[in-house]
């Protein structure tokens, strides 16, 4: 009985064994199974939650970033939207008013991506992260078309040199020549006008025909030998005012020419430039020995630029283009090559999480032509 009971007892020790090594496999199997299916709905799960909204700091810069309507576009805006659409990210915009700003918010965490064409330079990387880069750039030089030797340049030329002296001086002797001759040919000629009015324009003809041309109208010769000597007096009189009025302005119209020019970069040292403030464009012209006006934003620089306070301004290529050719009346051109290749990126806080998954998104927008036909839009279609 003894016996029968021990073997009892050993098989129901033994059956629970078994039970409990089947259940713990049992429970392996499971967790094996089951913790991809967790792992995939917690991801799944976590990428459906609400996210905090991005804070996106805008900085208007046409065409990259524009308001119109209260709505903001451009191709920095539009490629932002497209690639924040692709990682379900919901964002606020906030427009700041210079680059400065801009960058400080970024550095402070105050925003968590800027939108516009920010250069990515060695020096703000050391402040903020930047992403892949998605367009290529460089400076250029903006002048004014009006700078050319006009009129009133000229007026100015003139004075500037002295030569405005000299002219009153000869108008002073042109119209005291008038009134000799008037009053001599009323003396001597009698078919000479004899009302003052007709006789002094008559006169006025005659000197201004010496001066003008170095000739003399046909005029009768009433003192022989005597007055042809006078006359030819008279005659190189005229030639060599002539001689100086045409050198004169010669001279001032070409020194103006010489020193309005402005063919790029290499005729900028000595010369006044605007710059945007905290731009890559100031550290350049200041590594090039030029001294820089700096400007809060483009309006207040191109305004500077019209009326003469710069006498250039160096900028974003793509951006001066586009000014020059959506306001084609202000006559103003981009010259010269590029002379400081640059790149544009996103900027991110320093160790900001999107970092990653925004640059390999604007990689993939490269890839899939996504950025190129947002360019297309602003730019047309030739690179």
């Amino acid at each position: 009985m003894c016996k029968i009971l021990i073997n009892s007892i050993d098989l129901k020790l033994i059956g629970a064994t078994i039970m409990r090594l089947v259940r713990a496999k049992l429970s392996h199997y499971l967790v094996v199974l089951t913790l991809p299916i967790f792992i995939v709905g917690a991801a799944y799960g976590q990428d459906m939650t609400p996210r905090a909204r991005v804070k996106v700091g805008l900085l208007q810069s046409p065409p990259f970033v524009m308001k119109q309507q209260g709505r903001y576009s451009g191709m920095a805006v539009d490629l932002w939207e497209a690639l924040a659409a692709e990682l379900r990210a919901e964002y606020t915009y906030e427009e700041f008013t210079d680059i400065r700003q801009l960058i400080d918010a970024l550095s402070t965490s105050r925003i968590d991506v800027a939108v516009t064409n920010l250069t990515i330079t060695e020096s703000r990387a050391e402040r903020i992260d930047f992403t892949h880069p998605w367009f290529d750039s460089g400076l250029r030089v903006m002048v004014n078309d009006h700078d050319s030797a006009g009129l009133w340049s000229l007026v100015t030329g003139l004075k500037d040199s002295g030569h405005l002296r000299a002219y009153g001086w000869l108008a002073f002797i042109l119209l005291l020549g008038t009134l000799v001759v008037t009053i001599f040919n009323r003396r001597f000629d009698s078919n000479y006008p004899r009302r003052w009015r007709d006789g002094l324009a008559e006169g006025f003809y005659s000197v201004m025909s010496i001066a003008a041309s170095g000739r003399a109208p046909v005029n009768k010769n009433y003192f022989g030998w005597l007055g042809r000597i006078g006359q030819g007096f008279w005659l190189v009189v005229g030639i060599a005012v002539v001689a100086y009025v045409t050198s004169s302005v010669t001279s001032v119209m070409t020194t103006l020419s010489l020193t309005n020019q402005i063919s790029g970069v290499a005729d900028l040292p000595g010369r006044p430039v605007g710059i945007l403030q905290g731009s890559s464009a100031e550290d350049v012209v200041r590594e090039l020995q030029i001294a820089p006006v700096p400007f809060a934003n483009m309006d207040s620089m191109i305004d500077a630029l019209r009326n003469g306070e710069v006498d250039a301004v160096v900028g974003d290529t793509p951006v001066l283009e586009y000014y020059t050719h959506t306001h084609a009346a202000s006559r103003l051109i981009v010259v010269g090559a590029i002379f400081h290749t640059e790149k544009y990126g996103f900027g991110l806080p320093l160790g900001s999480p999107l970092t990653r998954p925004l640059s390999v998104a604007v990689i993939g927008a490269h890839e899939d032509g996504v950025i190129e036909d947002i360019r297309a839009r602003y730019f047309g279609d030739n690179p």
